[in-house]
């Protein structure tokens, strides 16, 4: 029925719904804007279906087009396990890989997966480097990989999104019984904030409101350490905004009934060059792994908050089955 699927239209529409845009999507695929409306059309002609709502302020997906979405990314993976699985397939997958990204993800998130990694893969030095500069290009002559939390926009970079990380307020029951709970986001001028200094950088870009938000409160503590906010937090220095994955660390932290504030977008990124390496192959399809949709409810879409959450399949399953599925697939 679809004998006349194009792919690189597929590709076309991912973007633009990822973007919600159809000029920030032909700015991205470096194509005009009518362009990439006539390549919209005619894969919603060739699927017969209206794949997209368009309106002065940009696009949205209509039901078929979330439908198409998700097939479109099946493919996608598909695509690149098939390059995985081909390339250099003759060449050992040992030497080897840096990987640069902020402290937070790098700490709680990776590291707690790197005993297993090494173990699939001994021959394989992963250089895992820090950084509290998440917004600026990390690819450069001392990094091959990137988890960064701006898309780059250098032609020769790939970029695949990873997730979006979503925020929850958190403190320690001991600060909790202190100072008590607060009832919304405005009793937090009354209480000792923690948040990371690169996230006040990015609430204005990703909340209209964030602005407002961040002159009502007076934080006690203001650090480009996730580990350092989580440390402070759990021995009751104060109220931490954080990720919510760090509810699956087990640590003595209580997430608050708030609502959530400005979830920000993270990207994996390196380059071409990079990608033909075997082993930097082994490290991407890893990563991707370790943040799949599927296994790591923290980073989809949608926002779970930590106390409704199950958390025998957010412990067990995202930190656990995520990689072992994806390697064993």
């Amino acid at each position: 029925m679809f004998e006349n699927l194009d792919w690189d239209k597929l590709k076309v529409f991912s973007v633009v719904a990822e973007l919600g845009s159809m000029n920030a999507a032909a700015t991205r695929l470096k194509e005009t804007a009518p362009t990439v409306s006539r390549k919209i059309d005619e894969l919603e002609r060739t699927l017969n279906a209206r794949l997209l709502y368009r309106s002065p302020r940009g696009v949205t997906l209509t039901e078929a087009g979330k439908k198409a979405l998700r097939y479109a990314e099946i493919m996608s993976d598909a695509a690149d396990g098939l390059r995985s699985d081909v390339l250099d397939h003759d060449l050992p997958a040992e030497g080897p890989v840096t990987l640069c990204t902020g402290d937070g993800l790098a700490a709680h998130w990776i590291a707690p997966h790197l005993p297993d990694f090494h173990l699939q893969n001994p021959k394989i030095e992963l250089r895992l480097v820090t950084t509290d500069q998440p917004d600026t290009d990390l690819l450069n002559e001392k990094s091959e990989i990137a988890i960064q939390f701006s898309e780059p926009l250098r032609q020769e970079i790939v970029s695949k999104k990873l997730g979006i990380l979503h925020y929850a307020f958190f403190a320690s029951p001991e600060y909790l019984e202190s100072f008590g709970h607060p009832a919304s986001l405005f009793d937090l001028h009354n209480h000792r904030c923690i948040i990371h200094s690169g996230y006040v950088n990015q609430m204005e870009r990703w909340a209209p409101k964030a602005k407002q938000f961040r002159d009502l409160i007076d934080f006690s503590l203001v650090t480009n350490s996730g580990s350092v906010m989580i440390e402070v937090c759990s021995n009751g220095g104060g109220i931490a905004l954080l990720p919510t994955y760090v509810h699956s660390l087990g640590k003595n932290m209580v997430p608050l009934t708030l609502p959530e504030v400005a979830p920000i977008r993270f990207w994996l990124t390196y380059t071409e060059r990079v990608r033909r390496l075997a082993r930097a192959q082994i490290v991407i399809d890893w990563l991707r792994g370790l943040f799949n949709q599927k296994f790591s409810p923290w980073f989809r879409p949608n926002f779970i908050h930590p106390l409704t959450a199950d958390q025998e399949d957010l412990a067990s399953t995202a930190l656990t089955e995520s990689y072992s599925v994806h390697q064993n697939a």
